[in-house]
């Protein structure tokens, strides 16, 4: 192992404070194509296994509406950060979300958007952690079942899988950067459409072996007026998380090429994105629904509505657990570089955080090692496993950071950089637009939270 002087980001720190030279930017060759991936990888997780759930609760009406809903919603929001990846002159890059609110709003706003943002990243490194275990498990339970009969007590624990996931993201958490890591969300794509599409066909495949759609237009029946309206709320959570990314949108926008301009290319991608996962979800939504109604799970692939083909639903679960890596280090890789940017900026002369490493281990090619990164991404890792650990509770984890997550991310600082961004004046008819738009959003998120955390706190309850 042999030490390199390389700064472990392009920060901006000036020479003549550092002690180690400052490499440049990576060079950025992304195309709407690997955009499109990163995308697909982002959006496509965790969220769609609920999505029969969130449909069965709201009914055969409101269910797609809502779907379509938060879609449009994305779609609109996103198109507003693409414009904030540059400043009005040009000269300015964005390279996050949280630059682009500080560049627009300021630092006060950045603060803020920093916890939101962070939070986000941190709180889909829980779920995703839930989402594998449940799914290893899912695997396990399939072959007993089909071994032993859908009567058999196939139990399994949650703990021990999530510990795997964990040692696995501590290795993956050593790729450097999104730039890096096109290949893995090329992957990860390709699994989240494989399972998409298996759980889109089993569906289909069990309406036309009840030769009925099941459901109605009020949803899943209630004994209480009030279960109904925390299980609607909820539902709303859960589909809140599905959609939004727009955390990640200036760090996918960041490796793209350019001419042509940036932030036409990402919104060819997004709009590509949009659609494509926005089919998939009406799909799980509507035919989970149709082919088990009050009784459709709360994960459409582990929560077993379907039992057989056993060989076809272990592989859905296995192309979820691939998926969910890579998807993992989507949200994770920009608080990475964050916190990292930040640490170099503030201690520029300390080894411990700009001194690398290069190793070459048999086998693979050479690679570099810095301490910070092996100990601080480790750390982030353990917590998120930890935390996954004590609360395992899928819908519900989902409903909270989604409904959480959804105003101030998704609407209102994109909303707001949009108008210092393009100079909209107040009470102008596309800033009173854009404002009702902020407030439905921030009505949606409010009652899918509360919803969420009542779901959370009475499911840990009766776990106790």
């Amino acid at each position: 192992m042999t030490e390199s002087n390389s700064s472990i980001s392009s920060s901006s720190v000036k020479d003549s404070k550092a002690s180690f030279p400052v490499p440049e930017l990576p060079k950025r060759t992304g195309t709407i194509w690997t955009a499109t991936a990163h995308i697909i990888t982002g959006v496509i997780g965790a969220g769609v296994l609920s999505l029969a759930w969130s449909t069965a609760q709201l009914g055969w009406i409101a269910g797609p509406l809502t779907i379509v809903l938060f879609a449009a919603i994305t779609q609109i929001s996103i198109f507003l950060v693409c414009d904030c990846y540059r400043s009005p002159s040009g000269a300015t890059r964005n390279r996050s979300f949280i630059d682009a609110v500080k560049f627009f709003l300021g630092k006060k706003k950045q603060r803020i958007c920093a916890i939101f943002v962070l939070e986000s990243f941190y709180g889909c490194g829980i779920a995703y952690t839930i989402v594998t275990a449940s799914s290893v498990k899912a695997i396990l339970r399939s072959d007993c079942y089909h071994d032993e009969g859908r009567d058999a007590e196939c139990k399994y624990g949650d703990n021990i899988f999530m510990l795997v996931f964990g040692l696995t993201q501590v290795v993956v958490s050593q790729i450097p950067d999104f730039h890096n890591m096109a290949w893995l969300s090329v992957v990860a794509a390709i699994m989240s459409f494989s399972y998409a599409f298996i759980g889109v066909g089993l569906g289909f495949a069990t309406i036309v072996e009840n030769r009925k759609i099941k459901g109605s237009i009020g949803g899943v029946q209630t004994h209480t007026p009030s279960q109904k309206v925390w299980l609607v709320f909820q539902a709303l959570g859960d589909i809140a998380f599905s959609y939004p990314y727009t955390q990640i949108v200036l760090e996918i926008q960041d490796t793209l090429k350019s001419p042509p301009p940036e932030n036409q290319t990402m919104k060819k991608a997004t709009m590509a994105s949009i659609l494509i996962t926005t089919f998939f979800y009406l799909c799980c939504g509507c035919f989970g629904y149709a082919a088990f109604g009050d009784q459709t799970p709360g994960n459409l692939l582990t929560g077993f509505g379907f039992y057989e083909p056993y060989w076809l639903v272990d592989f859905a679960n296995a192309c979820i657990i691939l998926h969910l890596i890579g998807g993992y280090q989507v949200y994770s890789q920009p608080v990475f570089a964050y916190a990292e940017r930040w640490l170099v900026e503030k201690f520029p002369e300390s080894r411990f955080i700009n001194k690398f490493y290069t190793c070459k281990l048999p086998l693979l090619p050479a690679f570099q090692m810095n301490m910070l990164r092996l100990c601080f991404r480790t750390a982030y890792v353990i917590s998120t496993t930890g935390i996954a650990m004590l609360f395992p509770y899928f819908n519900q984890v989902l409903g909270v950071l989604g409904a959480l997550n959804f105003w101030p991310l998704a609407v209102y600082f994109p909303v707001e950089m949009y108008f210092v961004q393009s100079k909209t004046g107040a009470w102008t008819r596309k800033w009173i637009y854009l404002q009702v738009f902020s407030m439905f959003a921030l009505v949606l998120s409010l009652v899918g939270l509360i919803g969420s955390v009542v779901g959370l706190m009475r499911a840990k309850f009766s776990r106790n």
